[in-house]
């Protein structure tokens, strides 16, 4: 599969989240860890989880404990698969809340390294910032973690420009930025343009506008899709690939037919007239678009 940079890192163009692997509605995990494997067999080597991906505060950290089970499960070779979990997110009861202190994030990643089995987490992500602490505390937590040999590649998720200006000057070196975008979702290409020029992995959550979402998507895409006798889906994933050498659409490993569909994207080329149709039925204007950087784009 085409490969992109996190960090110092080489992994695959697509990532897979596991998130409606864990959540309500839930399969069983023998098909779930099959789910996995699928992704795994398909070149994907970015899985992302989080501890509070789960059916609530009773289930904490379902999530990790599958990706854990299905790695151990696997007869192929993980070593250079990311597993890029997220701490911050609590649970009360089945509501979803936040902890964003710093002795907090501490004990987190001290359960998520037990709950995947690891002296290090390849890559942790702040899940969300906390309004009720200041976002460069939240962040100076990580980096001690790193320091301390805990974490090797530091993300943040779901944040702003100036959050990410925070998050480089308490880190020094920031790899990953995940946010929400998607056809229908286009508010974070402000931060995608600035991942781009930072050379800062941008990973797109929902990148099909969520479970919900995923079968309405413009109908450009399902046109585009025709002409190359592929899915809506696989289309708009090929659009956001060129969209930036450092976008990386991480794709709901829902079912194994949709995680085989997904990673065909990264195979699919897409012309300047069809993103440029694509674009234009997202709203997207020329002006908007991050300029891509031609010698890193080659990489």
């Amino acid at each position: 599969m085409l490969e992109r940079q996190v960090g110092a890192r080489k992994t695959s163009a697509i990532g897979f989240g596991t998130m409606s692997l864990s959540l309500d509605g839930r399969p069983a995990e023998r098909d779930a860890i099959a789910t996995i494997h699928t992704a795994l067999e398909a070149g994907g080597r970015l899985i992302d989880t989080a501890d509070a991906y789960s059916l609530g505060e009773d289930d904490f950290g379902y999530s990790e404990r599958l990706v854990a089970k299905a790695l151990h499960a696997w007869s192929g070779d993980d070593s250079n698969v990311i597993v890029a979990t997220k701490g911050g997110h609590i649970r009360l009861g089945q509501d979803w809340s936040l902890n964003g202190r710093p002795e907090y994030l501490h004990a987190a990643c001290e359960a998520s390294l037990r709950r995947l089995g690891s002296d290090a987490l390849d890559l942790y992500q702040f899940h969300r910032p906390d309004p009720q602490v200041p976002f460069a505390e939240s962040v100076g937590a990580l980096r001690d973690l790193r320091d301390e040999g805990k974490i090797r590649l530091v993300g943040v998720s779901n944040v702003s420009i100036e959050q990410i200006d925070i998050a480089l000057a308490e880190l020094g070196e920031l790899a990953a930025v995940q946010n929400e975008f998607s056809p229908r979702f286009t508010s974070s290409l402000a931060e995608l343009e600035y991942c781009n020029r930072k050379g800062i992995a941008f990973l797109a959550w929902s990148p099909l506008g969520g479970r919900a979402a995923a079968g309405s998507l413009p109908g450009a895409f399902s046109a585009v899709g025709v002409d190359h006798g592929v899915s809506a889906q696989q289309a708009c994933l090929a659009w956001m690939l060129a969209k930036s050498p450092t976008l990386i659409p991480i794709s709901g490993a829902g079912r194994q037919q949709s995680v085989t569909d997904s990673a065909a994207a990264a195979k699919l080329d897409l012309d300047a007239a069809e993103l440029g149709l694509l674009d234009a039925a997202c709203g997207i204007g020329e002006s908007d678009l991050p300029a891509v950087d031609e010698e890193q784009a080659e990489n």
